[in-house]
């Protein structure tokens, strides 16, 4: 059964499940599993997507790694405790889950996104030492019951300059996909960590 899509954050994603559903939490006697979803860029470069997924729209009794899934629904935040500090973790969020049989080809892969949000800190402009323009910004998106997700993203070239001069406060919409990519965290001088990171490449950016 199709649901109703939220207007300002709508993710569409199809890819290879890479991991056995793993149970999450529980609200109200309802059930909730987390997986990944490993989606193929056209560069053949894969994004590894976390999904939340609650056991009254999927059979999450039996393994489904490697099967391709295609899921609707909307990218969330939340802010993860670890010891002396918490981290932004982010996920997708299942409206509709949908398990289709393809021929694992590129154009059988999807990643999109679209949010409508309020930049809620100053933009961030670098260039890369290939001198490749960036522009970092946080969005924050509303959710219902009052809450808000709060979804890093990241944009290049000409639509890095025009979001560099965007003010704290500006309401925009973004298309793009989601993405992963590993970096490593020093833990202790001699020791770091490698963690994963998500956030949204953007496509095209209007202020709302």
């Amino acid at each position: 059964m199709a649901y109703i899509m939220f207007d300002d954050n709508q993710v569409v994603i199809t890819g290879k499940i890479a991991m056995d559903f793993t149970f999450s939490h529980k609200i109200c006697g309802e059930c909730f599993y987390k997986a990944e979803l490993q989606v193929k860029r056209l560069s053949d470069s894969v994004d590894t997507i976390p999904v939340l997924i609650s056991e009254q729209i999927a059979d999450i009794t039996k393994s489904r790694v490697g099967e391709f899934a295609e899921i609707y629904g909307e990218f969330h935040s939340h802010n993860l405790r670890e010891e002396n500090h918490t981290r932004l973790e982010l996920y997708v969020f299942a409206r509709e889950v949908k398990f289709v049989e393809v021929n694992d080809s590129k154009t059988d892969y999807t990643n999109r996104i679209l949010l409508e949000g309020t930049i809620c800190k100053p933009t961030v402009y670098r260039k890369t030492p290939l001198k490749k323009e960036i522009t970092d910004l946080l969005l924050a998106v509303n959710r219902s019951f009052g809450k808000s997700d709060y979804i890093p993203c990241i944009c290049w070239g000409s639509t890095a300059r025009y979001a560099a001069d965007l003010k704290v406060g500006t309401r925009v919409m973004v298309w793009g996909r989601i993405q992963s990519r590993e970096y490593k965290k020093r833990i202790e001088e001699n020791e770091t960590q490698k963690r994963i990171a998500y956030e949204v490449s953007i496509n095209t950016l209007e202020v709302a």
